[in-house]
């Protein structure tokens, strides 16, 4: 097989890995417990629990640490960018350093930098993710700075404002996940540069990551059992809810 052939045979793969599995986990984790599906009870829970204080410091500092976390990996974005389009300009003497590395695939030029440019466009679509999770993150705390207090928490208003608050935190944290998603993709197209046969491999590597952390980590089924706990929690606080 040709290297061009390769070539683009390893991009087929990273698109086709990328959405498939952004499609596959999105529909799974409807009908499954992973980390999006319990989190996103957790923040119902939260928000509940948010609209029976008149105080709410707590969550203020909470959503502040999220945003905090965000507004690194926005910053940090920009220089990666800054950093990629700075090797558009000194692409011989990164090819150099490249191919002095045994069993690496000479690519022609045009190709290099059709490399650096579909690794450019991961990071752009990465900082539009995060500043975008970021935005939502200060729409939660207007919302939450705007509801009413409901001490009995039965209020049937109030408690469907909670749920329409935790779906702004639920898509603040799809965000935020999709901008990470797009750093563990990278991996696979720095792994192109060296030999699109080591890029399919890290391809299918990132993908069997994100399923096993998602979906088969402790992680998740520590978060289950706690979602349950805090089921029975409520429900017996709340009886009539």
């Amino acid at each position: 097989m040709s290297l061009y052939l390769l070539d683009y045979t390893a991009l087929f793969c990273l698109i086709t890995f990328w959405v498939g599995y952004t499609f596959f986990a999105r529909k799974k984790a409807k009908s499954t417990n992973c980390i999006a599906r319990c989190l996103n009870q957790h923040r119902i829970h939260w928000m509940y629990e948010a609209i029976t204080k008149d105080i709410r410091v707590g969550e203020a500092s909470l959503i502040s640490n999220l945003e905090r976390n965000i507004a690194f990996f926005a910053s940090t974005t920009l220089l990666v960018i800054a950093g990629i389009l700075t090797l558009f300009a000194k692409t011989e003497q990164v090819q150099e350093v490249l191919y002095s590395i045994p069993y690496a695939a000479m690519s022609s030029a045009h190709m290099f930098q059709f490399k650096l440019g579909i690794l450019a466009f991961i990071f752009v679509m990465s900082f539009f993710k995060f500043t975008w999770s970021m935005r939502q993150y200060g729409f939660l705390n207007v919302m939450i700075g705007a509801a009413p207090v409901d001490e009995t928490g039965l209020n049937e208003n109030l408690r469907a404002y909670a749920r329409q608050m935790a779906v702004v935190h639920d898509q603040a944290a799809h965000s935020y996940n999709y901008g990470l998603r797009a750093y563990y993709f990278s991996i696979a197209v720095m792994c192109w540069f060296y030999h699109p046969l080591l890029s399919i491999v890290a391809t299918i590597c990132v993908v069997y990551t994100l399923y096993n952390r998602e979906f088969n980590s402790k992680t998740v089924k520590a978060i289950t059992l706690a979602q349950n706990l805090l089921e029975k929690d409520r429900a017996e606080r709340f009886p009539d809810a």
